[in-house]
């Protein structure tokens, strides 16, 4: 029987556990010897990331158990983990371990032995890194190597080096910029490609593609740039013949396909706008895989597609999970990454060209309920404030057990993704669905910014973040409320990292929100730059685009800075900060609440140790939503059920 109750009091079988139990999920798909092997997210085991290979059988193996953690810290976000490598003794697998940023080699058919370290131990804890590794030449680990040289947060230099699988010191390939993917190794051995890039551009906004000979030695001599410059950004390349680079890139202001040769040709495979690449906020992402004979599997924002070269064409691939990572992997007509769907998170699948047959090598969480439960996300178009296109994502609050009063409307919280060079992806996501299923509704807006929808789109933010974004999640929740789909007088912010910047900016800036959940937020421009030594060192200049060079507009900086204005906050706030965080670290959260004890805004400030840049721990998920849900029961006037009583301070 359907319950009649208030918004944000129906009682939900999507747990806070549930949430934290689908907060992992698999990453860094790949195939090799016709096996898939990915590695795996997992929450319950204090966010360590396992590493799972498919036998011949179908079942899986454990190929990494605890207490290894394949995880680094390049560029703070971290890049590809492991790799397969080819030795006279047989096939072993190369990772990066957390807890000591080395490399270490596996015999993946022995899994009782030790790994045993190829990389140096470092003089200082976590003080060099290395990540997006890949099978070199005569069976070494080539990737990228970064070091910590001081004692600031940029005193970084990266490298591109080869391991040796025996050990010893890394041998380094080449240095050419400030930051650089993983090398790429020709196929007849005689040449590297990478990608690099410097300040003050971030690598969506502008990279290189460069290519050196090696010598006998395996040293790269000095490099060519082959694509790429102040206004394109490549964000992959990989080989296709000793002489033919494939490459994605936007010149025209579209992510696209090309193919690069070494003598200087460069050819769009299929011109389209459509973005068919992403932002390399991780290195070792793969957005295309080919296919031969002319195809290539791509990701066109986000949709598996498969582009024909011979026709020009990017056509979407029919299948019941239609959103994609970018950890494209394809043989003999096979293409593996994980995928998900509006009522299903990411899984692992197979999917064959050929037959169009495919499969989930994993499943969901068992704890999730019926679908019924779970919101289908409805895409929207909104209009901006200066008639511009905001699109969006909304999930209406959905529980088949309970309907509200009659003439109540929802309460709705704006999600704001992160990045701010992100985007919001119509897919499951339970912490949502933790709100939905109790009858508050979310809308997921793509602000300009955002990324999947050309340059021009995403450069809407240049020298505006803190304007646009504020501006256009606002008017998304305004248009909610004007058309009776939300209640105007209830209206809520929430976003991590960048999306804590725009609900912090938001509550200081426009009126249309009675609250907002800020978590590991940038709150303090100045202190966000270089000069000012709060952030790490790959997004330290990051503010340049966003907002402009410092210090010549510091009047700007001091303007749209929340820490700055905390007397204008239009209503209470939870902050949610991880102590160990060194992209946002907990200094500027610090400040921020300190500055609001004794206003008599209501507040409140958790804290968490062991938690770096987003939350991995299942307890941590747990307690943030259920502090959350507890803040917006007493922002939005209902009693919600099954969670303690989160105490606001003022």
């Amino acid at each position: 029987m359907v319950k009649i109750a208030p918004y944000g009091t129906w009682t939900s079988p999507i747990s806070s556990a549930d949430a934290a139990a689908a907060g992992g999920g698999p990453q860094w798909v790949d195939l090799h010897d016709g096996q898939v092997w990915w590695a795996e997210s997992r929450p319950a085991e204090g966010g360590r990331v396992a590493l799972v290979r498919t036998r011949a059988d179908g079942t899986h193996q454990e190929v990494l158990p605890a207490p290894w953690n394949a995880r680094n810290r390049v560029h703070e976000y971290g890049g590809r983990p492991w790799a397969v490598i080819s030795t006279p003794g047989g096939d072993r697998v190369a990772f990066t371990h957390w807890d000591d940023q080395r490399v270490y080699l596996l015999d993946p058919e022995d899994p009782g032995t030790e790994p045993r370290p190829i990389s140096p131990a470092p003089e200082r804890h976590h003080g060099v890194r290395y990540a997006d590794l890949v099978p070199g030449r005569d069976g070494e680990v080539w990737c990228v190597r970064e070091r910590i040289i001081g004692d600031a947060r940029t005193d970084v230099r990266r490298d591109l080096v080869a391991l040796s699988v025996d050990g010893g010191e890394p041998r380094v390939l080449a240095s050419s910029h400030h930051f650089t993917t993983g090398p790429r190794p020709s196929p007849d051995g005689r040449h590297v490609a990478w990608i690099g890039w410097d300040h003050p551009r971030m690598p969506w906004d502008g990279t290189e593609l460069c290519v050196a000979e090696l010598d006998d030695d395996g040293v790269a001599g000095p490099h060519r740039v082959l694509a790429g410059g102040p206004a394109e950004a490549v964000c992959q390349v990989e080989w296709e013949s000793a002489h033919d680079l494939l490459a994605l890139s936007d010149p025209d202001g579209w992510w696209n396909l090309f193919r690069v040769g070494l003598d200087g040709s460069v050819a769009n495979l299929a011109p389209c706008e459509e973005e068919l690449g992403g932002p390399m906020w991780r290195l070792g992402n793969r957005w295309f895989a080919p296919l031969g004979s002319g195809r290539h599997a791509v990701l066109r924002s986000g949709r598996l597609a498969v582009l024909d070269e011979r026709s020009a064409t990017v056509t979407d691939v029919d299948v019941d999970l239609p959103v994609w990572q970018s950890n494209l992997a394809a043989h003999d007509g096979v293409v593996v990454s994980g995928a998900a769907g509006p009522t299903t998170e990411a899984v692992v699948v197979r999917l064959d060209l050929s037959t169009g047959e495919l499969t989930e090598l994993t499943g969901t969480p068992d704890a999730l309920p019926d679908p019924a439960h779970l919101p289908v996300p409805q895409e929207r178009v909104f209009t901006g404030p200066q008639g511009q296109d905001v699109p969006a994502y909304v999930y209406p609050p959905t529980n088949p057990g309970f309907r509200a009063p009659e003439g109540e409307l929802p309460p709705y919280v704006v999600h704001v993704h992160g990045g701010p060079t992100g985007r919001a992806l119509p897919v499951l996501d339970v912490d949502i669905a933790f709100f939905t299923s109790r009858g508050i509704g979310v809308v997921a807006v793509n602000y300009g910014g955002s990324t999947g929808y050309g340059r021009e789109f995403r450069e809407r933010l240049r020298e505006q973040w803190g304007v646009v974004d504020v501006r256009d999640c606002a008017a998304v929740a305004e248009a909610l409320a004007a058309e009776g789909t939300a209640d105007g007088a209830r209206l809520g912010i929430r976003g991590g990292s960048a999306g804590g910047w725009t609900s912090a900016a938001s509550m200081t800036s426009v009126g249309t929100y009675r609250g907002a959940m800020i978590a590991f937020p940038i709150l303090d421009l100045v202190g966000w730059t270089a000069q000012g030594g709060e952030t790490h060192d790959f997004e330290s200049q990051y503010v340049t685009g966003l907002v402009g060079s410092y210090p010549e507009h510091a009047a700007r900086y001091a303007e749209r800075s929340p820490i700055d204005k905390a007397d204008r906050l239009a209503g209470p706030v939870l902050l949610l900060q991880g102590l160990e965080d060194e992209i946002c670290p907990p200094e500027q959260a610090d400040r921020f609440a300190a500055s609001l004890d004794g206003t008599g805004v209501p507040h409140a400030y958790l804290a968490f140790e062991g938690e770096q840049h987003g939350f991995r721990r299942a307890e941590t998920i747990r307690a943030a939503l259920e502090a959350e849900l507890s803040f917006y029961g007493q922002v939005f006037g209902f009693e919600p059920v099954g969670v303690p009583r989160l105490e606001l301070r003022t």
